[in-house]
């Protein structure tokens, strides 16, 4: 029997608490949300692979509804950002910068890389809410 909320996807990938953070904040911030589809007007996707190779996939409407998802979206992502659990840990907790993740060729972008750099603010959300 598996249980709605799988303790192994937060062992595993350790930064997916991000997700959930960034989803309550959303969730209990009506005006907030409203402003994260205003800027981000885009559904953004995430690949992130973690120390053992295994690869998970969440989205972020932020096009749409203003939710939060695991898996791939219901709609096309208009950018996905492919990079390591770790990496990802560290870019919510503003440990690291996006553009030089970027460059240093940790972080991939598929699709609008413009619209990869919208998702900084509500990755930003994600710090107050998230303990990592």
């Amino acid at each position: 029997m598996h249980h709605p909320s799988n303790p192994h996807s937060t062992d595993a990938f350790p930064s997916s608490a991000a997700f959930d953070a960034i989803s309550s904040s959303l969730a209990n911030d009506e005006a907030g949300r409203k402003d994260a589809i205003k800027k981000g007007g885009a559904v953004f996707a995430f690949e992130l692979k973690n120390d053992a190779k295994q690869t998970e996939s969440w989205y972020i409407d932020l096009k749409e509804t203003g939710t939060v998802g695991k898996g791939a979206p219901p709609k096309k992502a208009s950018v996905t950002l492919v990079l390591s659990d770790k990496d990802f840990g560290q870019l919510v907790s503003g440990k690291a910068n996006a553009q030089k993740l970027f460059m240093s060729g940790k972080l991939k972008v598929k699709g609008d890389v413009m619209k990869a750099t919208k998702m900084e603010p509500v990755l930003k959300k994600a710090q107050g809410g998230a303990k990592l």
